[in-house]
């Protein structure tokens, strides 16, 4: 009786052991595996005895999905050949799954037509799918290839180029399932030179269908591809791709937005309609919008081939390319569609362009299909889009809290968006026919040091449209900002100076000066600018605005610089007047004019410069170059203590008339350098006139002026309010300035 009892209990554990370790309906198939890596059921006859693990599940993906499948995050999968789903079965995919391939052209993953795949990633847990080899690269495996039942113009239906599956049909919503948070990384694995996989191969995939966030990384041919279809695809990236960054073609008929493409071999988009007939229908249309290449691209940012098609494309920011749309030649069916205004692109910014760049190598008639603007592309222009932080790879997203970057050339027309916080990186220059407005309320903080600032270059013109409530702000973009800690503003003219019929600017390096007086760079008002000075050397560094050989036909009104590390504002020579401009904690000179200037300034508040209030110069090299800086100056007031005067008259100073000139606390009221020769020849000469001028609260040890000479009438002292209010904040100064009591 006890021996009968012990058989029904060994039968019974036995039945809950293998019961334990079936295959369910929901996963992957499941053998039973011992410690030693033999499965029970081998032929070798080896005993497992206790060490037996009997519910370890089988890691190793290949074959036919026939039934709903679902992977365990919490197992690494071996990819060691094809994997398909088949019509009728689903494959789920849970976020944080990673999927190793090990089988060159052999090893991918495809979706049959009337299968479904469902990526379930997130933004933290990523879906992977990538190489197992120890040192990947591309090319190692496959890809991920889909098959649908949408619309193509290759036929009623067609086979995969990889994969040799059916697609195409006439269900243009046909979902294929649902893919967010994917990652694929080393496809690419090539059969010849006409046959290789791409990252994500899209044939015929319906609207249905849910395709964003995807990245493709280091693939060897296209990072993503699409084969005609209507499915959208919406966050997509691809980083350094063999072939195209992001290819479509073949009747595609979907919309794209937020695309990021850099390090490409080729295109950054290659667009196209079909290889075979340019003309076949449906014709390719696509609308893509915020939109980021990244070069360089040996073929174009955009190669608009084959037919092309019709595209509209919006919002697009293409950094260090030299060529920004490609177009085959003989391509007739693609010229076609040019000329009929197929294509067209606004908002479309270029920045950071190659020496050799060219809009277009499209020689026809219609070469209006580019119109440039701002743009700001996937996000953050060139940087790293906010929402590709976290489940990407590749991508440095130093920019990705900071704000919309800029960077780069301007060649086009580009107005800024008050509503958004710009990330100043690098270089953000105005050429030659560029317009840059920057509207009220604008902020703009910089990264750079020495390498982030905002130029205009001759011909260029930049309008900054601040106002009183209101004003434009440059600056620093550090948590705890500092001077020094950026550039500054440095604006370039065709106005005379006597440094030579042209010069080079000692920052930016762009050229300025020439014969036009009433040049006009634009218009600056109500801008604020801080933390600037950025320092290369002793001898080389920016001042808060940087005014070379600026003309009379550009305002510049309602100017602060607070806390820069050298000069706050600097005129090199022009003819550019300014007004109401305000010095507040400058690192030298608070407001400096030298090589010929011979605008005016009026209403000038200066306080808390380490050396001169005003430095007035004429020439560093030759105090008696000409023209000779001169200008009438009033309604200026310095607040001290100034190291070097109230006001520095040197390198041969100039012809100046001050009137109504207000100091306090200064212990110096004018300087004069001893050995300046050409500047006391001047002031013998009565080409110096101060009157009246006023020093409020003078320092221990108070002198008018260090000039030693004869003449020592320029100074004609007489009470006056300065700028306004003596030492005290000036009204004009309400709302839009910082620091002043």
């Amino acid at each position: 009786m006890r021996k009968t009892t012990a058989l029904i209990m060994l039968v019974l554990a036995t039945t809950t052991l293998i019961t334990s370790c079936s295959s369910d309906d929901n996963s992957p198939p499941m053998t039973d595996t011992c410690s030693n890596g033999k499965q029970d059921g081998d032929e070798t006859g080896i005993d497992c005895g206790g060490s037996c693990d009997p519910c370890k599940t089988n890691n190793v993906l290949s074959g036919d999905v026939t039934e709903d499948v679902t992977l365990d995050a919490s197992i690494e999968y071996d990819l060691t050949e094809a994997y398909v789903v088949k019509d009728g079965a689903s494959l789920t995919i849970p976020a944080g799954t990673v999927i190793k391939a090990s089988g060159g052209t052999n090893a991918y993953i495809a979706v049959a037509q009337g299968g479904k795949i469902f990526v379930n990633g997130t933004s933290d847990n990523p879906v992977v799918m990538t190489s197992a080899s120890s040192n990947p690269a591309a090319k190692d495996w496959g890809g991920l290839v889909i098959c649908g039942k949408a619309p193509t113009n290759v036929g009623a239906t067609a086979t995969s180029e990889v994969a040799d599956l059916t697609y195409g049909g006439t269900e243009a919503g046909d979902s294929s399932g649902s893919i967010q948070y994917l990652r694929v990384e080393y496809t690419g694995a090539t059969f010849n030179g006409s046959k290789e996989f791409n990252g994500v191969s899209l044939f015929g995939v319906g609207s249905g269908t849910t395709f964003k966030y995807v990245q493709s990384y280091n693939g060897g041919d296209d990072g993503i591809e699409f084969f005609g279809g209507t499915v959208n695809g919406e966050f997509l990236v691809s980083l350094n791709s063999g072939d195209d960054s992001i290819d479509f073609a073949d009747g595609w008929a979907g919309t794209g937005s937020n695309w990021y493409i850099a390090g490409g071999a080729k295109a950054g988009i290659e667009g196209s309609n079909n290889g075979d007939n340019g003309d076949a229908a449906p014709v390719t249309q696509a609308t893509l919008k915020n939109i980021t290449v990244v070069g360089p691209v040996d073929e174009g940012a955009l190669y608009y081939k084959e037919g092309g098609g019709d595209f509209t494309i919006d919002n697009f920011f293409i950094s260090g390319v030299d060529l920004g749309v490609k177009v085959k030649d003989g391509d007739s069916e693609a010229a076609t569609r040019l000329e009929a205004d197929k294509l067209v692109m606004t908002n479309v910014q270029f920045v950071d362009v190659e020496a050799n760049f060219v809009y277009t190598d499209y020689t026809g008639a219609n070469t209006d299909f580019i119109q440039e603007g701002s743009a700001t592309g996937a996000g953050n222009g060139a940087a790293a889009p906010n929402w590709a932080s976290g489940w990407t790879v590749g991508l440095s997203n130093s920019g990705s809290q900071k704000g919309e970057v800029l960077s780069g050339d301007i060649t086009g027309e580009v107005t800024l968006d008050a509503s958004k916080e710009y990330e100043l990186t690098s270089a953000y220059t105005v050429k030659d026919g560029g317009k840059l407005t920057i509207p009220a309320g604008t902020v703009i903080k910089a990264t750079g040091g020495t390498s982030s600032y905002i130029a205009v270059a001759q011909g260029g013109q930049i309008f900054v449209n601040g106002t009183s409530d209101n004003p434009v702000v440059m600056t620093s973009g550090k948590a705890i900002p500092a001077p020094k800690d950026w550039g500054g503003l440095v604006v370039c003219g065709k106005a005379p100076t006597n440094v030579g019929e042209t010069a080079t600017s000692e920052v930016a390096d762009l050229t300025y000066g020439g014969a036009i007086t009433d040049d006009n760079s634009g218009s600056i008002k109500y801008l604020r600018v801080e933390y600037t000075g950025a320092t290369f050397n002793n001898t080389k560094e920016f001042n808060g605005v940087s005014l070379f050989g600026v003309g009379s036909g550009t305002t510049f009104e309602y100017v602060q610089s607070y806390n820069g590390g050298d000069d706050g504002i600097e005129f090199f020579g022009g003819t550019v007047n300014g007004k109401y401009l305000v010095s507040i904690g400058s690192g030298d000179d608070s407001i400096d004019f030298a090589d010929g200037w011979s605008g005016n300034g009026d209403y000038w508040y200066i306080a808390g410069g380490a050396k001169a209030g005003i430095e007035g110069s004429n020439n560093g090299d030759n105090g008696d170059a000409t023209p000779v800086t001169t200008t009438t100056l009033s309604n200026i007031t310095v607040v001290g203590p100034v190291s070097e005067g109230a006001l520095y008259f040197k390198e041969g100073g100039g012809n100046f008339t001050i009137t109504n000139f207000y100091t306090s606390g200064v212990n110096l009221g004018v300087k004069v350098k001893d050995s300046d020769t050409e500047a006391g020849v001047r002031l013998e000469a009565d080409a110096l006139s101060i009157n009246p001028m006023q020093f409020d609260n003078p320092a221990d040890g108070f002198v008018q002026t260090d000039y030693a000479g004869a003449n020592q009438d320029f100074i004609t002292v007489g009470n006056n309010t300065g700028a306004g209010n003596g030492a005290a904040k000036p009204d004009w100064a309400n709302g839009w300035t910082i620091g002043i009591e």
